[in-house]
């Protein structure tokens, strides 16, 4: 009788959305059960991921397997993207009222269970999303918890990385210069791929997480009549400018994607932070991405989050 090898189940790491979405090195698992990962700028092996934020965006699409949804979760460093397959019908039901939520004008927290998918370009690009394996809306003291989580993870991920740049790249030498065992591998692979830089945006989004996290007027803002959430997730420096708005939204919109399109289309959150750098609210924004795609029809979205100008 052929003995059958169990493998563990991956853990779920703590992440934020600026360091997954950092990352463009994916790791295939070698055998056909082994997990494939996606491997972050500062060592973190992403097979499954625990991941939260304010929902953002969903939408249903339809194919000819079935529905399948989309969706974005805004955390206080960016925006992670996921997706429930038509191959999850155990999962239609609540993202149908996640979906019934957000499109009657609710905002609110989640937590969600994710597997690390990928997209690489032709161009040798890479874009992270997730596979949802289960999700919760959440209050603001279980998203505070997450909060505080996340960011001792990314903490204790940075000491390493730093640790490792006085030793060899090996691992009887980042042992010894004090790398956790668990964060080898990733620490192994991540400087052997991306090389050195800066990490003093992500110690930034660390200390925004935990000033949120201590400021529970920064997460949730209760109106009078209905409960709607707002999350301020633009930098520090954004909000204390606070421009005037200049110029028309659509057009700072159209001129974002004349002057960063490299032939992949420009991304959700770059259009709608040019369009908050110029004074636009984000609602502001997000109407105007709309409306330039469905009603004007100056530009489309090839694939899910990317814009580029409609073809002449």
């Amino acid at each position: 009788m052929n003995q059958v090898t169990r493998r563990s189940r991956q853990t779920a790491i703590r992440l934020f959305a600026q360091e997954y979405m950092d990352a463009d090195l994916p790791k295939e698992g070698e055998g056909e059960y082994d997990p494939s990962f996606v491997i972050t700028k500062i060592g973190a092996k992403v097979n499954r991921a625990l991941v939260g934020g304010v929902i953002d965006r969903v939408e249903r699409r339809e194919t000819e397997s079935g529905s399948f949804y989309t969706a974005h979760l805004r955390d206080p460093t960016g925006t992670h993207r996921f997706e429930v397959a038509s191959f999850q019908p155990e999962l239609h039901a609540d993202i149908e009222e996640i979906l019934n939520r957000f499109e009657s004008g609710d905002r609110f927290l989640m937590l969600l269970v994710g597997r690390a998918r990928w997209f690489e370009t032709e161009d040798g690009g890479m874009f992270t999303s997730f596979r949802a394996e289960e999700f919760s809306i959440v209050d603001k003291d279980l998203y505070t918890h997450w909060l505080v989580e996340a960011s001792e993870a990314t903490l204790r991920r940075l000491d390493a990385f730093e640790a490792s740049m006085e030793s060899e790249l090996n691992p009887a030498a980042l042992e010894s210069a004090g790398v956790p065992s668990d964060l080898i591998e990733g620490m192994v692979l991540a400087r052997g791929h991306y090389g050195e830089f800066d990490t003093e945006n992500y110690r930034v989004g660390i200390l925004q997480s935990l000033s949120m996290a201590t400021g529970s007027d920064v997460i949730i803002e209760t109106p009078s009549s209905q409960p709607t959430l707002e999350q301020d997730t633009e930098s520090t420096a954004e909000v204390a400018q606070a421009p005037a708005p200049t110029g028309d939204v659509s057009e700072v919109l159209l001129d974002t994607i004349r002057m960063k399109d490299d032939g992949g289309g420009v991304d959700y959150d770059t259009l709608v932070h040019a369009a908050v750098m110029a004074g636009h609210s984000r609602e502001d924004a997000e109407d105007a991405i709309d409306n330039l795609r469905d009603i004007e029809g100056s530009i489309i979205e090839p694939r899910f989050s990317f814009f580029r100008l409609t073809p002449e």
